[in-house]
């Protein structure tokens, strides 16, 4: 139950409101804290894990199995939900200047 809410954590702070919301979740900032809660809650596996095994072998190959899904979230699936690195063009601004439009006034 507990993990769960974890994992909903970074949407349910997207709907917090518009300043903090953002202020919590974007960029690197939202990136730290998570990653950082995300190892806080595993503390208490890391313990068992530790205790059941006699050895740091089982908590460091879950720290690292967690670091590579969290840097997997974060680099590859994130950015393809939210559509970054489309180099589709975007369409700019038209503006037309009539043929001897500028040059007019310049006599």
């Amino acid at each position: 139950m507990f993990g769960a809410a974890m994992g909903l954590a970074p949407h349910l702070l997207h709907h917090v409101g518009l300043f903090a919301g953002t202020a919590l979740v974007a960029g690197l900032a939202g990136t730290v804290l998570f990653g950082v809660l995300g190892l806080a809650m595993m503390t208490p596996m890391l313990l068992r894990l530790r205790s059941r095994f006699s050895s740091w072998w089982a908590p460091g190959v879950a720290v690292l199995l967690f670091a590579a899904m969290f840097a997997g979230s974060t680099l590859v699936i994130g950015p393809a939900l939210r559509g970054a690195g489309n180099s589709a063009p975007q369409p700019g601004p038209s503006h037309s200047i009539p043929a001897g439009g500028h040059t007019r006034h310049h006599g």
